[in-house]
């Protein structure tokens, strides 16, 4: 075949395989059998792999699965993307609508209601008709490029047939089929099954091999079209029809809503249905639908000012209360927790849930053999909510306390109605400071999670921190145990030694110093900026730091007293790990912002919200997330809401971020 015959082949082979993919992923309804399209898809691949010179990057051959990729890009949004305010009930809706109608002066405001995906937020950016990158919400300044994982998607389209240049954003989500096919097969293959869609979207999303991600069932809806204006579509419903003709899938449970009475009623309805559709929704969305009116309605800094999130209150399953088993946490805390008959909740098979403490199980009146009433707090965490008295049959029994550790066996101690294992050898006590040790916010070492701590722990490979730094020393044992490869004992060893030059904020927060999170870490470590200088704090001398009161300050001076602590901070010495702060400060008491207390609000441009925090806060300023009377000065970015207003109330000074760059200008890489 010559090279202008396969071009042209290769044209028509991929106009036809789009129009199939598009019958078949979003119309759901196929023109030709899976043998045909898949002769032709075959036939395509051949022409490529012989002229590669005419294979593009949005050929149907794409959504098998690229090369593997070492780490995912950063791309910022050309536009914020913000997240939703929240509704949760009836008089909360008619608080949005009576605001909206206020603001637009109208007596009846239309809108389009709209099934609320819990999948992970996504943006496609197009140009010349050919999908150009597509990018995950992120912080709604910032996102990573996962183009390779999300073009697996077939429903998605690579090429349409609008020129111009528009931004389409949406959801891609699991279909709960595909999460069912998914863990029977893990299932089969004796590893863990995923707890839930959204988690299973997100996680393959960001899998280094698309070809992981191609083979997980993934979908998508797309459901704002971000420039509607330019490309002529005033409204937002008819900007959804707009994306249903260039070949998105755009979800059809959608409705336009005259006035408030009707969006309650749509409410109302999707209440009910929500569990009879084939994927999982959070809540609805309702947003305004004629788009010239959206800038007259205006945003806060996180949120448009003419769309709102409803929130479903959470569902109820009843379920029974098998036992109750007590964990030991890295402080010594007991915690009961319930063992539950298995019960899906909102998408996730729930079988634990905590019960916090002694007192919450009286309270509750919850004994061994209850039928109880399951939720998920927040959507999130399983909750027992009550038990059922009425369905008891007589064999139901007490919970009693514990007088000893389940795990070591010495006394429990009670202190403000909360039970604690003082034994500082406790095997469990052990195990969880060492998994917070590694964990992402302390000394982030890649590749020991829980499992395989837990797993080494009980090999004896280790039975405290220090003892990672001898893991070298057992490579072979460990190669020889089930699942451990030449190569990811190289990467953990690898990531350990890495984790020795980490700054002395994670590690102080690694150590598990009770009372002090990852934020007061950093507030100490900028403050005594070597971990030697902490053997001689005093409480008085703490009490002078901002955000440290007398409890947290009585802690951190028993613990680098405690002649065990000080064996084990000197073992890590041994291995040379780092006892500095490693950060960029440039305290300077002398610059306009030290010693104030500063809030951020609203869009910036040069630095995200965090990159200026941190910059901030190195040179000796306190950063708030709300307005009040201490406050010294707020820095104003576009579209400032509701913190702006306050400080003008307030009569705080407000800058722009220009200002406050020149303030910092003297500060190197400003």
């Amino acid at each position: 075949m010559e090279k202008h015959e396969a071009f042209l082949r290769i044209k028509e082979l991929t106009k036809l395989l789009d129009q199939w993919t598009y019958e078949y992923y979003v119309l759901d309804n196929p023109s030709v059998s899976d043998a045909e399209f898949d002769r032709h898809m075959n036939e395509l691949m051949m022409l490529e792999e012989k002229f590669p010179e005419y294979k593009s990057k949005t050929s149907p051959t794409q959504r098998v699965g690229g090369q593997v990729q070492d780490a995912f890009k950063k791309i910022p949004h050309k536009r914020l993307m913000l997240s939703l305010g929240n509704a949760f009930n009836e008089d909360d809706l008619r608080d949005f609508d009576r605001k909206v109608k206020a603001a637009l002066g109208k007596d009846v405001v239309d809108y389009v209601g709209e099934v609320k995906i819990d999948g992970l937020g996504m943006s496609l950016v197009y140009d010349g008709g050919e999908l150009q990158y597509c990018v995950t919400r992120g912080d709604g300044n910032m996102g990573e490029d996962v183009t390779s994982n999300v073009i697996t998607i077939s429903s998605i389209p690579l090429r349409v047939k609008e020129t111009r240049p528009f931004e389409v954003r949406g959801e891609v989500y699991m279909p709960l089929s595909s999460l069912q096919k998914l863990n029977k097969i893990r299932e089969e293959n004796g590893e863990t099954l995923l707890a839930n869609a959204r988690n299973a979207a997100a996680g393959s999303i960001r899998q280094l091999d698309p070809k992981i991600a191609a083979s997980r069932g993934l979908e998508g809806f797309w459901y704002y079209l971000v420039n509607a204006r330019e490309l002529g579509q005033r409204y937002h419903h008819e900007a959804l029809d707009f994306l249903d003709g260039l070949g998105f899938r755009t979800n059809h449970e959608r409705r336009l809503l005259h006035g408030i009475d009707e969006v309650i009623a749509y409410v109302a309805e999707y209440t009910q249905k929500r569990s009879s559709l084939g994927y999982d929704i959070d809540g609805l969305v309702i947003k305004v639908d004629d788009i010239d009116d959206y800038e007259a309605l205006g945003y806060t800094a996180k949120t448009p000012k003419w769309a709102i999130a409803y929130k479903f209150p959470p569902m109820e399953v009843t379920t029974r209360l098998k036992d109750i088993f007590l964990t030991v946490g890295r402080t010594g805390r007991i915690t009961p927790n319930a063992v539950l008959e298995p019960v899906r909740v909102q998408g996730s098979l729930v079988q634990r849930a905590t019960l916090n403490n002694e007192d919450f199980i009286k309270e509750k009146g919850l004994m061994i053999g209850d039928e109880v009433v399951l939720r998920k707090a927040a959507d999130v965490i399983p909750e027992v909510v009550r038990p059922l008295p009425e369905r008891r049959n007589g064999s139901e029994t007490p919970f009693v306390m514990a007088k000893t550790c389940p795990e070591c066996g010495q006394p429990l101690t009670k202190v403000q109605g909360l039970h604690y294992c003082l034994n500082q050898e406790c095997p469990s006590r052990k195990i969880e400071g060492i998994i917070h040790f590694v964990s992402r916010d302390a000394m982030d070492i890649d590749g020991l999670g829980s499992a395989v701590v837990e797993e080494l722990f009980a090999e004896g490979f280790i039975k405290d921190i220090p003892d990672l730094y001898e893991l070298y020393n057992h490579a072979q044992e460990i190669k020889e145990l089930d699942g451990w490869g030449d190569k990811a004992i190289s990467n953990m060893l690898d990531a350990i030694e890495e984790s020795k030059k980490k700054s002395l904020e994670r590690l102080l927060f690694g150590l598990g110093i009770k009372e002090v999170g990852s934020k007061t870490a950093k507030v100490l470590a900028r403050r005594y900026r070597n971990l030697d200088q902490y053997f001689s704090l005093t409480e008085e001398e703490l009490l002078k730091v901002d955000d440290i009161g007398p409890i947290m300050a009585h802690a951190i001076v028993s613990f680098f007293q405690d002649e065990n602590k000080k064996t084990l901070i000197e073992r890590l010495r041994s291995y040379n790990l780092n006892f500095d702060y490693l950060g960029t400060d440039q305290v300077d008491v002398t610059n306009y912002f030290y010693g104030k207390t500063v809030v951020l609000t609203g869009a910036l441009v040069k630095y995200t919200r965090n990159e200026l925090t941190a910059i901030l806060e190195g040179i000796g300023a306190k950063v708030s997330g709300s307005v009040s009377k201490k406050t010294d000065v707020v820095i104003a970015g576009a579209d400032a809401g509701s913190k702006l207003v306050k400080a003008q109330e307030l009569g705080i000074l407000v800058i722009d971020e220009e200002t406050a760059i020149a303030h910092l200008s003297s500060l190197r890489g400003i």
